[in-house]
Order: C-alpha cells, then sequence, then structure tokens
C-alpha cells in the first residue's frame, strides 16, 4: 500500500478533508488511544500582491470546531502502524513538507481513471463517509464532531445522502410486527 492509498483510506473511513490529511504530521496520532487529533490544513491560495500566482499555506483548520481529536477505527491502526515515522514529518509525504492538495487530488483522479471508476471530486470521500455511516446507525450529534460541523444541520443537509436501498430497508424494518 502506498502513502497516497492510505491517505484515500483516511478520507473515506475517518471523514477527513483533503487540506487536513495533508496537514497531519505524526505528533498528530496518539497510538496509545487510538486518536487522531486535526490541528491544521494545507491549501493552496492566491498570493496576496494581486498576480495569478499562488502559494501553499499551512494554517489553523477551518473553523474552531474543526480543531479535533478522532478515534481511529482499530482496521486503520494497522497501517499506522506499518508507515510510522519517528521524526515528526507529515504523514503523506514521510517529509518536513506538506504534499499539496492539489497533488493528491491529482493522485485520486489517476487511481479512479486506472480503476475505469467515474471521475468524482475527492470531497466525494468525506460525504460517502458521512452518508455510510449514518446509514449505519452513528449518532448525527458525533458524526458532526467528527466531521468538524459547527451544528447537525450541516452534516444532515450538506452531508448525508441515503439511496433508495437503504430507505427501502428502514421502511421494511418499520412494518415488521
Amino acid at each position: 500500500m502506498s502513502l497516497t492509498a492510505f491517505g484515500i483510506l483516511l478520507s473515506l473511513f475517518m471523514g477527513l478533508r483533503i487540506g487536513e490529511l495533508c496537514g497531519l504530521k505524526w505528533e498528530d496520532v496518539d497510538f496509545k488511544h487510538k486518536t487522531l487529533y486535526i490541528r491544521r490544513t494545507v491549501q493552496r491560495i492566491s498570493s496576496s500582491n494581486g498576480d495569478r500566482k499562488t502559494k501553499v499555506v499551512i494554517s489553523a483548520p477551518k473553523s474552531a470546531t474543526s480543531f479535533r481529536e478522532i478515534a481511529i477505527p482499530d482496521t486503520l491502526m494497522k497501517y499506522f502502524e506499518m508507515f510510522r515515522d519517528e521524526a515528526d514529518h507529515f504523514i503523506l509525504s514521510g517529509t518536513d513538507k506538506p504534499i499539496e492538495p492539489r497533488t493528491m487530488q491529482y493522485r485520486y483522479k489517476k487511481i479512479l481513471r486506472s480503476a475505469d471508476v467515474g471521475n468524482h471530486n475527492y470531497h466525494k470521500l468525506r460525504h460517502t463517509f458521512a452518508t455510510n455511516s449514518a446509514e449505519k446507525g452513528f449518532n448525527v450529534k458525533a458524526l458532526s464532531t467528527v466531521l468538524g460541523h459547527s451544528n447537525v444541520t450541516l452534516t444532515l443537509n450538506r452531508y448525508i445522502h441515503p439511496d433508495h436501498t437503504y430507505e427501502r430497508r428502514l421502511m421494511n424494518m418499520c412494518m415488521q410486527l
């Protein structure tokens, strides 16, 4: 498994934003308590002098609620252990410089093309995590906290997209006497 694939798994099974993923360092992983701390984000922004140049910036997460700790699923811990680095490097790059989100997006799209899967934006992994979690009975308030949302309304309205199979399963459960 590559670090890129590991990053995709983290977004798909923990709901991380691409910038948060790129900003992860090994100091953000608590191996003893199986916890991941979201403390920074990486983004490419336009330079302030008005020209068309951009620069990569490491900054605080999107909002106050985006600073969070997330329980790492047991199945992902083996990958954290496999790639573990005692130096305080960025997890995805293995160096003191992060991989920028645009690079991660390109890599993701390349994997989708090679698998002959439709063209999807990387952020769809976060939506998939939220929908799958809700369908498996994840408490919506807890899910909102994991995603770093300030309220459950955002989680419900923007991130949870139940399909007809799930709806039918729920309807049939309600009909059982």
